[in-house]
């Protein structure tokens, strides 16, 4: 049988301490987002659902069809891609001018928020034993 080669995994670097607290001062003005760390770095969510959260130096948003095209149009934003090739469905990435503006961040993380809420909430899975 041929032996199946894995790509190694890329390395990731930790999201810079000024990123982390720029998310902690934002997610201020979303107290029902639940928060909790995902690859090792930040997310909030909502029913579940992940809205917004750092990846290495950057953050990213969760939004509909409609803002994902007015912020990729408006600020030539790219699209998620936590693994290149790889987008994330829904997701882009937030421009620099969006994180430095506190009034345009909490725009955009109210209309990726609204989104994530409009969604199906996530069920946890039962955990299952198998013997």
């Amino acid at each position: 049988m041929p032996t199946i080669k894995k790509k190694p995994m890329p390395e990731f670097t930790k999201a810079p301490t000024e990123m982390v607290q720029l998310f902690e001062r934002a997610m201020k003005d979303f107290p029902m987002a639940t928060q909790r760390k995902m690859f090792g770095y930040p997310c909030a969510f909502v029913n579940g659902n992940m809205f917004a959260g750092l990846f290495q130096d950057e953050m990213f948003l969760r939004l509909n069809d409609d803002d994902r095209a007015a912020i990729r149009k408006e600020y030539g934003t790219p699209l998620f891609e936590p693994m290149p090739g790889r987008p994330m469905r829904n997701y882009v990435l937030v421009p620099r001018y969006v994180r430095n503006s506190p009034r345009l961040l909490r725009s955009w993380l109210t209309k990726g928020m609204e989104y994530a809420q409009a969604l199906p909430p996530k069920v946890k899975k039962q955990r299952t034993k198998t013997d």
